[in-house]
């Protein structure tokens, strides 16, 4: 009898089981802001407290030919957003040893995106060139107090908003498109002085940006008031899941950022713990994007990729996963012109309390048409990186960026 009831609440707790998981099933396929069904999501137990959904770095996935194949020559990889639009759909991170005004200035002119960083070096220093040096010539160790400590110290400056203007000024004389990044806290200070220098899109970028932001000892940021006072598109980030992206874009932002940013050089999953794989990241950003088309009657909003992506193939799978474009930060550091002569850090780096990121050596692959267009002489991805988005866009059989993140994926983890 002790063995029926053994198996009759054995019984019991498998369709309990079955129940739970059933409704975990139905309730995962409605997305917050839509009223259809979507694709479900699958979570894993970790423990019997605690659930987890499996999530996908880039590296984890890849692209498959299943269609007719295309010449590389009839491909377009041109990119709008706004009133703007470019020949290839790279935009640099805001990161001084990637992005000078010369750089940016460069980089517009072969038809992508530079962003200044308006709290890096070039707006604290009015010839930062020396600093620049030292920063590179530091000797240590990737991951060495003293040069984090070193670099916090030369960071100390103060932003002059004479050199925000001046450095915009520079960009605009030069006829490219003029764009400059703030990080939220430092938005509301500096953003009216960006905005008389004629600025012409305006990035607001931190390691995690949220809507809806809480301090009890400062007033924080109204992204969605800010955004509608302003007469510039913006685009903010980073988001890494398919409700915080939703929130921003409800703020009448132009573009969402995806991923942490600083893929090379950040230590955030070491010192804090957050990480965020960016296949599923743009993945799910991307059906947010989707859901806001429909909830808004038709207002696009861009998915910009950032972080992770040091390499050709990286771009190609994060627009395959849903990106319109891609920031890049180390992919651009390699090249001859970049003001980091082959080192690269970004803002983390020199965070006076709390520093998550290493300056860390790239090193130097060529000048910047060669790292963009070729020709290449590496095999590692690292140089001709539109050629290589062109090549397995005609490879698999699509014209346009826009029907290339249509293409087929499957999960095929990389060891190599």
């Amino acid at each position: 009898m002790r063995d029926g009831s053994s198996v009759c609440s054995s019984v019991l707790r498998l369709l309990s089981s079955l129940c739970e998981g059933l409704t975990r099933f139905v309730e995962s396929g409605f997305r917050e802001g839509s009223s259809k069904v979507r694709a479900v999501t699958y979570e894993i137990e970790i423990g019997r407290g605690k659930r987890g959904r499996r999530a996908y770095s880039l590296d984890d996935i890849a692209i498959v030919p299943n269609r007719r194949t295309r010449d590389p020559k009839d491909v377009s990889v041109s990119w709008q957003i706004d009133a703007y639009k470019f020949d290839i759909p790279v935009i640099a991170a805001p990161m001084d040893s990637a992005m000078s005004p010369e750089t940016v200035i460069a980089l517009g002119r072969l038809g992508g995106l530079g962003v200044l960083d308006l709290e890096g070096l070039w707006t604290r220093y009015e010839d930062p060139q020396s600093v620049l040096d030292e920063i590179a010539a530091l000797a240590g160790e990737t991951a060495s107090p003293a040069v984090t400590r070193r670099m916090q110290d030369l960071y100390q400056a103060p932003i002059q908003p004479e050199l925000i203007t001046s450095r915009l000024a520079e960009i605009r004389a030069s006829g490219v498109t003029v764009a400059g990044s703030l990080t939220p806290q430092r938005t509301q200070e500096h953003y009216k002085t960006v905005l008389a220098a004629g600025v012409d899109i305006f990035v607001i970028r931190g390691t995690t940006v949220s809507a809806e932001h809480v301090s009890k000892n400062h007033e924080p940021l109204n992204l969605k008031q800010f955004i509608y006072e302003l007469d510039v598109p913006v685009i903010v980030g980073g988001a890494a899941g398919y409700t915080p992206a939703l929130h921003l874009m409800r703020t009448g932002a132009a573009g969402v950022l995806v991923g942490f940013g600083g893929g090379a050089t950040t230590t955030t999953r070491r010192a804090l713990g957050i990480h965020s794989p960016m296949a599923s990241a743009i993945s799910d950003v991307a059906a947010a994007r989707r859901d806001y088309l429909d909830e808004s009657g038709g207002r696009y909003v861009h998915v910009i990729a950032d972080g992770g992506m040091g390499a050709s193939g990286d771009i190609v799978k994060a627009v395959a996963m849903g990106a319109d474009a891609v920031m890049l930060g180390s992919a651009l550091a390699r090249a001859e012109e970049a003001p980091g002569k082959g080192w690269h850090w970004g803002q983390e780096a020199h965070h006076l309390e709390l520093p998550r990121g290493d300056r860390v050596n790239v090193g130097t692959v060529g000048p910047l048409e060669e790292v963009l267009f070729g020709p290449g002489h590496h095999t590692d991805g690292t140089s001709n990186l539109i050629g290589a988005l062109r090549r397995s866009m005609a490879t698999t059989g699509y014209s346009d960026l826009k029907e290339f993140q249509r293409v087929d994926v499957v999960v095929s983890p990389y060891l190599g």
